[in-house]
């Protein structure tokens, strides 16, 4: 395990003393999550926020506890393990980034304030033609008196039907380069001319389609720089791809903690399988890659909190693609060690896989991750 801070030690203590009272159970994570369909439990976010734990990253001027992409990390992994339904922290604390290096003030009191309150934020970048190629961005924001009109469609916008804001981003200038006329948008939930639409998936409801129609945003809601959107997108890279990677630490960990519990217990030809060299070896070699992305992770979180400008493409890639391998893999290895018991509803480790196997694909698919690591060596 990595070094802790006391205050870091204390805060992981705290969250697990929180999950295990309140989410310890699968009768309590059945009724926060009606049966497994949400991903995300508001009155549970709520008293996060009162503890304050919401405020980590946030700049204390606007109610936060300050903290860095480390403090941030130990949350998400820390909460997943403890598999609290709250899942809307990870696309608030992205969305965060560009409103405190880029917002107005007026956008940092309403934004970053009610974010410590447990207000959930998202972001709306992909569309039907643009996932993995984010610069094929089509959504248009045309110039208009007093501000700009959006047409267009956004897809698999995670937590778009909890946030009170989308951050959304569009393309103002046509005739410039692909990474260029690009601009942030701050759109508060239940602008007319916007539609959300969920998109019924294995983990519930979770992402949606959100469209644009004649949809009319004043100039104040811009974020940022008109045009300059595609500098300020890469800008918050560390802290997606970081903060994604830490939530599946925490629920890779949890995944090995349940199998490693099965495997002691499950008795065949009159011993635990556990004591099988080939289970041995598999929870050997889990415990090992584990270990690994935790020490990945923490160690660029440190880097990025040292020089909070600083890109780190290679490193929060690495962490990224190694992280959620790895959490899928150890929930592959568990429900096979579990046999069909892993499989069954009654046990946990299918809501792992479910949760772990996506991770290779939202925030950059593990395709692209190798492809910016290799781009870093001048390939």
């Amino acid at each position: 395990m990595h070094a802790r801070t006391p205050e870091q030690a204390s805060f992981a203590y705290a969250i697990d003393a929180f999950c295990r009272d309140k989410t310890g159970t699968r009768a309590q994570r059945d009724a926060l999550t009606r049966n497994g369909t949400e991903a995300h439990n508001p009155a549970l976010y709520a008293q996060m926020a009162e503890l304050g734990w919401l405020g980590v990253g946030i700049p204390s001027k606007y109610g936060g506890s300050d903290g860095g992409l480390s403090d941030m990390c130990l949350f998400a992994e820390r909460t997943a393990y403890g598999l609290a339904p709250v899942g809307g922290y990870i696309t608030t604390s992205v969305a965060a980034g560009p409103y405190v290096k880029f917002g107005t003030e007026a956008q940092r009191e309403k934004i970053l304030g009610g974010i410590t309150r447990g207000r959930v934020e998202a972001i709306a970048i992909s569309e039907p033609g643009a996932g993995s190629d984010v610069a094929a961005i089509t959504c248009r924001a045309i110039r208009t008196p007093g501000g700009f009109i959006i047409n267009g469609q956004k897809t698999w916008v995670s937590n778009a039907h909890l946030a009170d804001h989308l951050l959304l981003v569009a393309r103002t200038n046509p005739s410039g380069g692909r990474h260029e006329g690009f601009t942030m948008f701050c759109v508060p939930a239940g602008t007319p001319g916007m539609e959300i639409r969920g998109i019924p998936t294995l983990g519930g409801k979770e992402v949606n389609d959100v469209f644009f129609t004649d949809c009319f945003l004043p100039e104040n809601t811009v974020v940022g720089t008109v045009d300059r959107a595609w500098p300020q997108l890469m800008a918050g890279l560390n802290c997606e791809r970081l903060i994604l990677a830490a939530s599946m630490l925490g629920r890779g960990r949890r995944a090995f903690d349940d199998a490693v519990a099965y495997v002691k217990e499950r008795k065949q030809f009159g011993q635990p399988i556990g004591s099988f060299q080939a289970i041995k070896h598999r929870i050997a070699d889990l415990a090992t890659e584990l270990d690994c992305c935790e020490l990945l992770i923490y160690r660029v979180a440190a880097m990025a909190d040292e020089a909070p400008e600083r890109m780190l493409p290679r490193e929060a890639s690495m962490a990224k693609l190694k992280t959620t391998e790895t959490a899928k893999r150890v929930a592959l290895e568990g429900m096979q060690m579990m046999g069909g018991y892993g499989y069954a509803l009654e046990y946990d480790m299918e809501s792992h896989l479910r949760a772990t196997v996506i991770s290779t694909v939202f925030g950059g698919t593990s395709e692209i991750q190798r492809d910016i690591i290799g781009k870093t060596f001048g390939l």
